[in-house]
C-alpha cells in the first residue's frame, strides 16, 4: 500500500485545496494530510479557522483517508510516524523540495518529494484563502 502525505494550513477551504488533495491521492493508495498548527505558520498572518476545525474539515473531504494536526515543534515527527512513500507539496507552497529531501535523508525517511500542479482559475473562482478574505473585506466594509 503506497502512503502519500500532503500538508498545509487549509485555513478557509476552497477548490484549490481540493485539487491539491485529489492530485496527491492519485499518487498512492492512502492519503494522510498534516494540518499545520498556527505556531508553525510563519509565512501568513494569523489563521482564521481554529486548528481542530481545519482538521475536521480536511478529514471530511473524499480524497483524504486520515487528517491530523502537525507536531507543535518538529514538522517532521508526523512524517516519521506515517513513513510515506511520497510527500506532495502544493503548487504554491513556499517549501524547498531539496531541503525537505535532505532533512528526510538525515532522518532515515526514504520517500519521494513531488510538487502538485495548480488548478487554473475559472472566471469567478477564488483559489486562495487570501483572495477569499480580500473579497469578504471588500464586500462587507
Amino acid at each position: 500500500m503506497k502512503r502519500v502525505v500532503a500538508q498545509g494550513t487549509f485555513d478557509i477551504l476552497h477548490p484549490g485545496h481540493l485539487h491539491y488533495l485529489r492530485e496527491a491521492k492519485s499518487m498512492g493508495d492512502r492519503l494522510h494530510v498534516i494540518v499545520a498548527r498556527q505556531n508553525n505558520v510563519t509565512h501568513k498572518p494569523d489563521l482564521i479557522v481554529p486548528a481542530s476545525q481545519r482538521v475536521e474539515m480536511v478529514g471530511a473531504l473524499d480524497p483524504v483517508d486520515h487528517a491530523r494536526l502537525g507536531h507543535p515543534s518538529d514538522i517532521f515527527v508526523p512524517i516519521e510516524e506515517i513513513d510515506p512513500d511520497v510527500i506532495v507539496l502544493g503548487h504554491d507552497q513556499h517549501h524547498d523540495a531539496e531541503a525537505i529531501e535532505a532533512q528526510l535523508a538525515e532522518r532515515g525517511v526514504d520517500c519521494a518529494v513531488r510538487r502538485a500542479s495548480g488548478r487554473p482559475a475559472g472566471d469567478d473562482e477564488l483559489l486562495s484563502t487570501g483572495q477569499i478574505i480580500e473579497k469578504i473585506l471588500a464586500t462587507r466594509s
